[in-house]
């Protein structure tokens, strides 16, 4: 099998190329055996070529840029192969129009071009918004305030060692849950229509295209205005300095009451507790994604924090085991970190291990698609021999991928190597898990696989908070990188493609996003003060991923009872509302659980300054709005709006910060 194929040059291939008559509707219904006679298309249609694989890395190359960015500032990350799909069909139109294409990109051309895009945009950035940036948190000391940064070629080896054992891992499970259960991978089931709907009817596909870029330009503006310093300013010493345009935050509360009062008598504002307007739409635009359930219960969380738990946080003093007396909050505005994480991070681990085993038939299932095949699924082997991965890719790409992650850990993180083999094979059966959960719901539980991870080597290796971290990050990363390729190949199935070309067009995708998110990960985060946040300021990226993970390593390294007895308690009764919330859900009737608490909002918006949590509740209450005010153009245009301003935000954000952190300095200096 040649590695590429050549794209059609003749309108005759070109029609050869056409998607099927046979919707993805229709193929969900078929059997393994309906699909090799009806549906694969065989090596007779260009699917892994030269354009698809360079489009793919371009586009993946931003849009990791998008979820690196909004990661950090929420701890979610966004598929970003609809957005990819679109953008692409997009542009080659343009190009084609234009003179600088010659023929249409095929369906199953741009079906393997998001598969590039997801793998780079999506699936290599899951351990930088969680474990690396944990990592640097705990990395300053009282010489170094900054901390320092992991070096740039361990980071780029742990980055593509994970991302290469999650996309192998992928490959024994295609065949069981994709073609014989035929589970419904949601996230590829929207991916072959949207594909499918570009392809037949192109005028509303070009239509959420414009949207999209349009919105971009809107968002991209903010960066410039906001965190680029084009204007001089004086202060009252009558020194410039320069600024940006405009302001990061309005203090749109300050009429509002707040509690508490300084060291010096004066009262807090509002403002003093992060009660801010956050003049970036970036997390409007996300929480029009999000959804008002989940931005209702965030808000609630950052009010509870602040007019709740802060001010008595604040207020209460208490003894620490060394004898000296403390504050909880050193600031207000830090009070989402020294209060309401030790509250907020319980939340989210209790409900989500309680979610994990609440799906104990998933995992039954897992293991049992292990144990062998039915009789009557071995007369289609032969012809799967032909078509699927085969299984020596894994053998050969599991082993380079276990071996450099094996190696790096022991190396740079001092993980024993008996616990990296360990882990790696803790990996694979969680991931196993993730997938299918994922097949089934559409969840891919990273978080929960992450805890498990902490928890297992929190008691194996407790004193090494680094080693909790990466042998976490191990899972998680691999487990996200899993589920993405495994939506990826539901897509392709959907729509006849070869799972080979497009397991290759997924692998290749690695190098664009090992590059995008290592490089931006430096360039967004200097040091770890954007992080952690300055004495009276909330930090740009509060990273609440990241915080959860630190304060489970930290857990196990200090001891429960060794820490502050106010972070003890809210420890305990974090632990418990996670837990009640969790047993709520999993018992209650299902049209009843909408209604209920969503305890992964309630604890964000107990780790989150409270002007992202508002912003997303703004976006969120915009897109209930439009959807009740008309929800077929709702359904077409919120997410192409929303992810065209993200995109927009987040690639001019890492641009501005290139030329803020290296350009200007050396200007000036």
């Amino acid at each position: 099998m040649a590695l590429f194929q050549p794209a059609p040059q003749t309108q005759a291939e070109v029609d050869a190329s056409r998607p099927l008559d046979i919707g993805p509707e229709q193929v969900l219904e078929m059997d393994e055996a309906a699909w090799y006679e009806k549906v694969y298309r065989g090596e007779s249609v260009p699917q892994l070529t030269v354009r698809a694989v360079l489009m793919g890395s371009g586009l993946g190359f931003l849009l990791a840029f998008t979820n690196l960015y909004i990661g950090l500032k929420t701890g979610w990350g966004l598929g970003v192969a609809i957005t990819a799909c679109i953008l692409s069909y997009a542009i080659w139109t343009f190009a084609q129009k234009v003179g600088l294409a010659k023929t249409p990109m095929t369906i199953l051309e741009n079906n393997c071009m998001q598969s590039t895009a997801s793998s780079a945009g999506y699936a290599t950035g899951g351990t930088m918004v969680s474990a690396i940036a944990a990592l640097l948190m705990l990395s300053p000391t009282p010489d170094n305030p900054g901390g320092a940064h992991l070096p740039w070629p361990v980071l780029t080896a742990w980055t593509f060692f994970l991302a290469i054992l999650g996309t192998v891992i992928a490959i024994p499970m295609k065949r069981n849950l994709i073609n014989r259960e035929r589970l419904k991978f949601p996230s590829g089931v929207a991916a072959a229509t949207t594909l499918h709907s570009l392809y037949s009817e192109g005028a509303g596909a070009l239509a959420k295209a414009k949207a999209l870029m349009l919105s971009a330009l809107v968002g991209a503006s903010f960066p410039l205005l906001l965190e680029l310093p084009l204007r001089t300013v004086v202060d009252d010493k009558g020194e410039a300095s320069k600024a940006p345009l405009l302001p990061a935050e309005t203090h749109l509360f300050d009429w509002l009451p707040a509690r508490g009062f300084s060291a010096n008598g004066e009262a807090f504002k509002p403002s003093d507790w992060t009660m801010v307007l956050d003049n970036n739409p970036v997390m409007i635009a996300a929480g029009a994604i999000v959804g008002l359930r989940v931005a209702v219960w965030m808000l609630l969380g950052s009010l509870l924090l602040i007019y709740g738990v802060g001010p008595m946080a604040w207020e209460a003093e208490w003894t620490s085991p060394a004898g000296a007396t403390i504050r909880a909050a050193t600031a207000p505005s830090k009070a989402w970190k020294e209060i309401g994480l030790w509250l907020g991070v319980p939340i989210l681990v209790t409900s989500g291990l309680l979610s994990f085993a609440a799906q104990w038939r998933t995992i039954l299932r897992a293991i049992q698609g292990l144990m062998g095949k039915k009789a009557a699924e071995q007369k289609h082997d032969a012809l799967a021999a032909k078509v699927e991965v085969p299984t020596t890719w894994f053998g050969i790409g599991g082993s380079f991928a276990a071996a450099g992650v094996i190696a790096v850990g022991a190396i740079s993180f001092d993980i024993p190597v008996h616990y990296g083999v360990l882990g790696v094979g803790m990996t694979f059966f969680l991931s196993m898990v993730a997938c299918r959960a994922t097949g089934e719901s559409d969840i891919t539980p990273v978080g929960a696989m992450g805890k498990l991870m902490q928890l297992t080597y929190g008691v194996l290796i407790p004193q090494s908070t680094t080693a909790n971290l990466m042998t976490a990050s191990m899972t998680a990363s691999s487990a996200g990188a899993a589920a993405d390729l495994l939506n990826d190949l539901k897509s392709g199935y959907l729509l006849g493609a070869d799972p080979r070309r497009q397991f290759l067009a997924q692998f290749m995708g690695i190098f664009a996003g090992t590059l995008a998110t290592v490089s931006g990960f430096y360039l967004l985060v200097p040091d770890a003060t954007y992080l952690n946040g300055v004495e009276g300021l909330a930090p740009k990226f509060p990273a609440p991923a990241a915080q959860a993970w630190k304060a489970v390593a930290e857990v196990f390294k200090m001891g429960i009872e060794n820490m502050h007895p106010m972070h003890q308690q809210a420890i305990v009764v974090g632990g418990v509302i996670g837990a009640i919330i969790g047993l709520m859900e999993m018992f209650a009737p299902a049209n009843f659980r909408r209604f209920l608490p969503s305890a992964t909002a309630l604890g964000l918006g107990l780790i989150l300054p409270f002007q992202y949590p508002f912003s997303m509740l703004l976006g969120a209450i915009v897109a209930a709005i439009w959807t009740k005010a008309s929800a077929k153009q709702a359904e077409d245009y919120i997410v192409p709006l929303s992810s065209g301003i993200i995109a927009g935000v987040s690639i001019m954000g890492v641009l501005v910060a290139f030329l803020n952190n290296l350009i200007l300095p050396a200007i000036r200096g």
